[in-house]
């Protein structure tokens, strides 16, 4: 990524809270301190937190009727989604604020995965099976949890997201993790935040060598 193009990224929260949240927190750090640190970057905000709708047979019904065919009804049906693989499109980075809710992740990010997962827009099928049509871009999981272990056995979001994330093209996933928030919440929340630190020095770096 060169310091002559704009860095685009997409900051996106889902937490149902907007007072103390953790994954807020984070995300909003993460997206200041890119700026900072490369001060052309361009962020596109969505708070899918606000609502989204659910997939239903309208939705589902305009998204597999060919794009010349649909009519006006069916393209404002789809005109969020549309929207929403937009802003993902015209990224470079993704920052994704992942609360832990049960085990998993609210249902509105959910949502926004049926939103954008789209074939024969963000993925297709090929004679080698399905690949992802969103390429060269990276992403960060900023999750945050009050009892649950990311990665072990019984949490079910980060694995769920890498995949689907994979799947449409975005395979540099990593996370950025404050959990079990219970047990040491300013130590975890420290690490969280120099992690952070490391992923913008290193994003600044290679926008650097691109340059």
């Amino acid at each position: 990524m060169s310091t002559q193009t704009p860095l685009k990224v997409l900051h996106i929260d889902s937490s149902g809270r907007y007072t103390d949240s953790v994954s807020r927190d984070l995300t909003r750090y993460f997206a200041d301190e890119l700026q900072k640190e490369l001060t052309d970057t361009e962020i596109t905000y969505r708070d899918v937190a606000k609502g989204l709708p659910f997939v239903d047979e309208a939705w589902v019904t305009a998204n597999f009727t060919a794009a010349d065919d649909r009519t006006d009804a069916q393209k404002q049906t789809l005109a969020l989604s549309d929207t929403l693989v937009q802003e993902l499109f015209n990224t470079d980075i993704i920052i994704i604020g992942v609360p832990i809710y049960n085990f998993s992740m609210p249902a509105v990010l959910k949502a926004w995965v049926d939103m954008v997962a789209r074939a024969q827009v963000t993925f297709h099928y090929t004679e080698n099976g399905p690949a992802g049509l969103l390429k060269n871009k990276k992403a960060y999981l900023v999750v945050a949890s009050g009892g649950t272990t990311i990665g072990s056995d019984i949490e079910f979001a980060t694995g769920y997201l890498k995949h689907i994330l994979s799947f449409m093209g975005i395979t540099d996933v990593e996370i950025i993790k404050a959990d079990v928030l219970m047990a040491d919440a300013e130590a975890k929340l420290n690490e969280a935040r120099t992690d952070i630190r490391r992923k913008v020095d290193f994003t600044s770096k290679q926008s650097a060598l691109a340059a």
